[in-house]
């Protein structure tokens, strides 16, 4: 295929965000009325993209499901439970102690995720469990010509009792390897805007992937007081990056300015950039980004591709908590079996669940969260 035509990105810079406001005011209508209802059957396609493919949300488990999953991953599942009930051992089970006034949400780019990486008992039984660290998960790099890939790790995740499900964008790409990007999430903790699911549409092709959103908040008994938020999920092409995380400057600021007045626009996943790379992106008044110094999210542990970013000043939510889930310490894996499960660490920061006052947060580390 052609290399993509970059040498008018700042000419046409105003221009591409006139046409993500556009493509935005066709979705943002949802409105608090319009959450999803966990509670409600699930019964496949509930939302259609903005291009012309599907976006689709996840289907229940079958009931079979942990007795299945439990065959599947007998040795490695019992190393993790003697893990996590052994006092010495340095892992740290976000699950049992999320607090309920606040939200992980997480970025993992599950290396080549497919039929072959579902048929890895050891790294999916970790790739199950991590998930189980957080109530959002964008997830990047599902690619597969199969259509059953999230419905079978949903399976493995609910296995236990736990309520997850997903959303999953259409194959994306300029070549016959298309990926997909997806979110899962804990339908105890989160519910979404059905209305608000869709892939940017790019006409003029800056992005390889074009991005995935969707607007989410906490199930709470005020759901008017709930924090409300956009996810932005991307992977960057790793041979165009700055031309790439150029183009989602434009995508960034057009997210904010949608007609629904949602202010909350939190962009993550794979950029191939560190913070000095983010360009247009990083010059954005009142942006930040959580990974940042000499701390790297690849599993090889020298490049900082992975990050979370969002306005300060508007996001007032984020308690200043943020981590790198090193899967290496937290599993005492050597390096060559984290590689099994990704060439990518997932990385979290840690949101209220309420609508703040702008510019209330309290920036800080946990070192009591997965690292």
């Amino acid at each position: 295929m052609a290399k993509k035509k970059v040498a008018k990105k700042a000419e046409n810079g105003s221009r591409l965000s006139t046409i993500f406001w556009i493509i935005l005011s066709t979705i943002s209508g949802g409105g608090v009325t319009g959450y999803f209802n966990p509670e409600l059957p699930i019964l496949g396609p509930l939302v259609q993209s903005l291009s012309s493919n599907q976006t689709v949300a996840g289907s229940a488990p079958h009931d079979n499901a942990e007795q299945e999953y439990a065959k599947k991953t007998n040795g490695l599942l019992t190393s993790l439970q003697a893990l996590h009930s052994s006092g010495s051992t340095p892992v740290q089970i976000a699950s049992a102690r999320r607090p309920a006034d606040k939200l992980l949400i997480a970025t993992f780019n599950i290396q080549v995720f497919g039929t072959s990486k579902l048929a890895k008992n050891d790294a999916m039984a970790v790739i199950v469990d991590v998930i189980r660290q957080f109530d959002i998960v964008a997830i990047q790099e599902v690619r597969a010509k199969e259509d059953d890939i999230l419905p079978k790790l949903i399976e493995m995740l609910n296995a236990d009792g736990s309520r997850y499900n997903y959303l999953i964008g259409p194959r994306l790409g300029r070549t016959v390897s298309t990926e997909q990007y997806a979110f899962v999430y804990d339908t105890n903790r989160i519910e979404y805007d059905p209305k608000s699911v869709g892939t940017i549409h790019d006409p003029r092709d800056f992005l390889h992937r074009e991005p995935m959103v969707a607007r989410f908040r906490p199930r709470t008994n005020m759901p008017d007081r709930a924090f409300t938020f956009w996810l932005v999920n991307i992977h960057t092409d790793p041979d165009e990056v700055a031309a790439e995380v150029d183009a989602l400057a434009d995508v960034f600021q057009a997210m904010r300015s949608d007609p629904s007045g949602e202010d909350d626009v939190i962009l993550l996943g794979d950029l191939n950039a560190s913070e000095t790379q983010l360009g247009r992106l990083g010059k954005i008044p009142g942006i930040r980004w959580i990974v940042q110094g000499a701390v790297m999210t690849n599993t090889r542990q020298n490049k900082a591709y992975d990050n979370i970013l969002f306005d300060g000043p508007s996001t007032s939510e984020y308690s200043g908590r943020w981590g790198v889930f090193n899967l290496e310490k937290n599993y005492q894996l050597t390096q060559d079996q984290a590689l099994q499960i990704s060439d990518h660490f997932p990385v979290w920061a840690e949101f209220g669940i309420w609508e703040s006052a702008p510019g209330s947060q309290v920036a800080r580390r946990g070192s009591d969260l997965p690292r």
